[in-house]
């Protein structure tokens, strides 16, 4: 069971979030939030697979209260989910560790495959996010960019559309665990531990 945690300052839209969480036969419920900060006391408290984090909230918002959920739990996987799909939050959110950003106009099953990928380690971005994320990431100078293979890059660039490890082999006609080897040499690299951050740190490094 995937084990999820809600956070969300709205009664209505929390309580209907967790109804469709416990709904699906393989997640549930361990917590609810009404604020940043409650949300990060629950994920420290409760150590869920799962955050789902609105991004706006009295007192901290979603993005701050991923970044200090991720500061002390690195491998915290967060899924915000918001109204908001402006470039500056789009990347403030990823920039602050989240592993997916879906709008809540999306259908019940493209929010709970989110989940489900998150939770597996893979990214979840709606497709106007995974276009801003590649046209805005912040861009550091290319003469200190690491030379990745052009297949390591290949992968980056699927990842970074928000395809699993397996649509990425099947994509490139590769094996699932040839593209994790590929992924892990690109990590190295990077000098980074997780797929939000390589395809970050590559899009800054002008690689992508």
């Amino acid at each position: 069971m995937i084990r999820v945690l809600v956070a969300d300052d709205h009664p209505i839209v929390r309580t209907g979030l967790a109804a469709l969480v416990e709904a699906a036969a393989d997640m549930t419920v361990v917590g609810m939030a009404a604020s940043g900060a409650e949300a990060v006391a629950a994920a420290a408290s409760l150590a869920p697979d799962v955050i789902l984090m609105d991004l706006r909230m009295p007192g901290m918002d979603g993005d701050e209260a991923a970044s200090l959920i991720r500061r002390d739990d690195p491998a915290a996987r967060i899924v915000v989910l918001t109204t908001y799909e402006n470039d500056d939050a789009i990347l403030r959110a990823i920039g602050a560790g989240a592993s997916g950003y879906l709008l809540k106009a999306a259908p019940e099953e493209e929010l709970l495959a989110g989940i489900r990928a998150v939770a597996d380690g893979e990214l979840a971005l709606a497709p106007s996010v995974s276009r801003v994320l590649v046209r805005q990431a912040v861009r550091g100078p290319a003469d200190t960019a690491p030379s990745l293979t052009a297949r390591e890059l290949d992968v980056l660039r699927l990842v970074a559309q928000g395809l699993s490890n397996r649509a990425v082999g099947e994509r490139l006609f590769l094996g699932e665990s040839t593209v994790k080897t590929h992924l892990l040499h690109a990590f190295a690299k990077l000098g980074v531990d997780d797929r939000t951050r390589a395809v970050t740190r590559a899009m800054e490094l002008r690689l992508l």
